[in-house]
């Protein structure tokens, strides 16, 4: 019997096939169709989170032409509806770059270039989840960059409703803009300019959040105007009274980014545009700002793309040093970029980024990382279940695969949304990923005698399995730092389930299998002092 069992096993193992990485959350189109839709942007209803609104620069190719995609759910992900085109009149001054948001009261708000040159700032806004829109209103005309909006969405603020946006005017000295709307997107505030830009340098990139107490945080790229033409600072602003003053800091943080035109091996354009958000959660981080980037040749990055993260604790008036978010072995050659941050309801920190690990091929896959500490340590899981050769769009400008991809959360999921051409050519994908289910549950409190790590059940499994371990009092007495991984019978790391510091205590954590083929796998503890593995059978 137990023989059978042992080949019944390596047959289902041989026959199910090897693939390069798994992710554990399956991946979906959320608006299938053939036109080509990039750089999405995703955002929930403030107070309703069931309804989410997403937007994508949608380029039709044969008809010179481009728009703003608009997907709609209102069951918190299960169905999406919508539209490639936004159909706010004039239909044919719609240029892409979108900026969409959702008032407190269900507003849909766009904000997009236009469609001719110089482009202008426009916006329209919906009654309907995005069935009609009004008419394009100009908030400025002239050579703009794409608009980063937000909302005020928290009842406490003193501007609770109030939808503001920031973007970069291509006019001398390249600075960072703001307006903002009091009615729904009717109409905007005649345009404010926030900074000044350094000697040298564009601001670009601009990216915007809220505070719970109705302050105002921007952050941006200074890029260099002559070779090596990237990034070398993070510019950062703050604004008390709804954006009519502003407290700037040109150089708040000294970065060295990847901004190129062609990003070998794929001749792709790629940034490091800063993302920004604030913990809105009410816990003990409730305030901390947080900005992520991406750095090479520059510590804590390698020499290739890293996601690097910075935090303040104080309102912006200092900004931590960077933090290496992606786990994987430094200077490996591997490249992640295009990162995007979400302060979950919990005070959760959450990155997404492209990421070519554990891929032998010249594909990318989408992978997140998730710090519950504030940013001290962050955990690394696949988010794709797909990979995807990254390559120029035509019709999208020289390079051009997109310049962004987003998330948002709410109902304890996160949402991201990239863009891959999987499915024959670029389209928005997302993936649901339930946080209150990743990492450790501690079960008991009473300090083990030592270190330990049980076999997991039920064993074999399908899909799901539990691991329990020890984690004993070291010779400080102080927290252990513990990664509880999970490997292939080539020794290759799939996913970490736990990589937190952990007091002494008796720990589990839970393995969906759902997306992996049947097989042998390995899940190792690994600890300042102690390391432990053992096999675990999936069987399908």
């Amino acid at each position: 019997m137990k023989k059978y069992y042992f080949y019944l096993v390596l047959l289902v193992f041989s026959l199910s096939g090897l693939k390069e990485a798994y992710s554990q959350y399956p991946s979906f189109r959320i608006f299938p169709s053939t036109t080509i839709q990039i750089e999405p942007v995703i955002v929930r209803h403030p107070i309703n989170h069931q309804i989410m609104f997403a937007s994508s620069y949608n380029v039709f190719p044969q008809a010179s032409f481009r728009s703003e995609g608009v997907y709609v759910t209102t069951n918190g992900g299960q169905t999406w509806f919508g539209n490639d085109t936004c159909t706010g009149i004039p239909r044919t001054n719609h240029g892409g770059d979108p900026g969409p948001v959702i008032d407190k009261d269900g507003r849909f708000i766009l904000t997009h270039l236009g469609a001719n040159f110089p482009p202008g700032m426009f916006g329209n806004y919906s009654t309907n989840f995005g069935a009609t829109w009004s008419n394009n209103y100009t908030i400025i005309s002239g050579d703009n960059d794409k608009g980063a909006p937000t909302t005020d969405g928290n009842p406490s603020s003193p501007f609770y409703g109030r939808t503001y946006v920031a973007w970069t005017r291509f006019v001398s000295p390249f600075p960072v803009v703001f307006s903002s709307t009091l009615n729904g997107g009717e109409s905007w505030s005649s345009v404010k300019q926030i900074n000044n830009s350094i000697n040298g340098h564009q601001s670009i990139g601009a990216s915007i959040t809220a505070g719970s107490n109705g302050i105002i945080f921007v952050s941006w790229a200074s890029v260099l105007t002559a070779f090596p033409f990237n990034e070398n600072y993070i510019g950062f602003a703050s604004s008390s009274d709804a954006g009519a003053n502003w407290s700037v800091q040109e150089t708040a943080i000294d970065i060295t980014g990847i901004k190129t035109s062609s990003l070998s091996p794929w001749g792709i354009r790629v940034n490091s545009y800063p993302g920004i958000d604030v913990d809105n959660s009410g816990g003990p981080r409730n305030g901390w700002i947080y900005i992520v980037s991406t750095e090479k040749n520059h510590s804590p990055a390698g020499s290739d793309p890293d996601v690097v993260f910075f935090r303040s604790t104080n309102g912006g008036s200092s900004w931590s040093t960077g933090i290496r978010v992606n786990q994987d072995a430094m200077n490996n050659g591997k490249v992640q970029y295009f990162p995007a941050i979400r302060v979950d309801e919990h005070g959760g920190i959450n990155i997404v980024y492209y990421d070519n690990r554990n891929i032998s091929s010249d594909s990318v896959g989408v992978y997140f990382s998730r710090s519950t500490d504030g940013g001290n340590t962050w955990t690394d899981r696949i988010v794709s279940n797909h990979h995807f050769r990254p390559k120029a769009i035509s019709g999208a400008g020289s390079g051009n695969q997109g310049d962004n991809i987003s998330m948002t959360s709410g109902n304890g999921k996160l949402w991201p949304v990239w863009m891959s051409d999987y499915s024959g050519n670029y389209q928005i994908w997302t993936a649901m990923i339930d946080y209150i289910a990743l990492g450790v549950k501690n079960i008991s409190t009473e300090v083990p005698f030592s270190y330990n790590l049980y076999q997991n059940y039920p064993n074999p499994f399908n899909p799901n399995t539990k691991i329990k371990f020890d984690i004993s009092s070291n010779a400080k007495r102080e927290m252990s730092n513990v990664k509880i991984a999970i490997f292939d019978v080539r020794g290759r790391e799939l996913t970490v389930l736990v990589n937190e510091n952990l007091k002494p205590g008796t720990y589990e954590t839970e393995w969906n299998a759902s997306n992996y083929p049947s097989g042998i796998y390995f899940y190792t503890l690994h600890t300042d002092s102690y390391r432990e593995t053992r096999k675990m059978a999936l069987i399908k």
